[in-house]
């Protein structure tokens, strides 16, 4: 028996649509990263991009947990003598509230080639308003009960 080995031309893509208001941003995360990558495929070849396509809706509506969004600090450096600059997650939701969740997923990617496709297959909607019904996308229908 030979080992299979997937091609890109034989690569079949399914669209999934996440809701950001139902888990914590970690699971949604590791949820994202885990189709982007296509690792519950059977057809799964390490450098072959045989992931899916991810949308993400009501990133306006994240849930974190405990008090992170004055605690979680995102941080950046403009490469000069005191250039450092912060902001914290709250901060960063009033400016673009999908950008949290996109670096999330991004920081759960494997750092090759294929990253920045995987990444491109990513899209992220503040709203519950999507352009891409066409593609009928499956609802994942993921639930999180939390602490209580």
């Amino acid at each position: 028996m030979k080992t299979f080995s997937a091609k890109p031309a034989n690569v079949t893509r399914q669209w999934y649509l996440l809701d950001a208001s139902k888990i914590p941003l970690g699971r949604l995360a590791t949820v994202a990263s885990r189709l982007l990558i296509g690792k519950d495929k059977v057809s799964l070849t390490p450098h072959v991009d045989g992931g899916d396509y991810v949308i993400v809706i009501n990133a306006d509506k994240l849930i974190v947990s405990a008090n992170k969004l004055q605690t979680k600090i995102y941080w950046r450096h403009s490469g000069f003598p005191g250039g450092i600059k912060k902001r914290t997650l709250a901060e960063s939701q009033e400016l673009d509230p999908t950008r949290a969740i996109t670096h999330a997923i991004r920081g759960m990617l494997p750092i090759n080639k294929l990253r920045d496709g995987r990444l491109a297959r990513l899209k992220v909607y503040s709203g519950s308003d999507h352009n891409h019904t066409a593609q009928k996308p499956q609802t994942l229908s993921l639930t999180y009960k939390g602490k209580k």
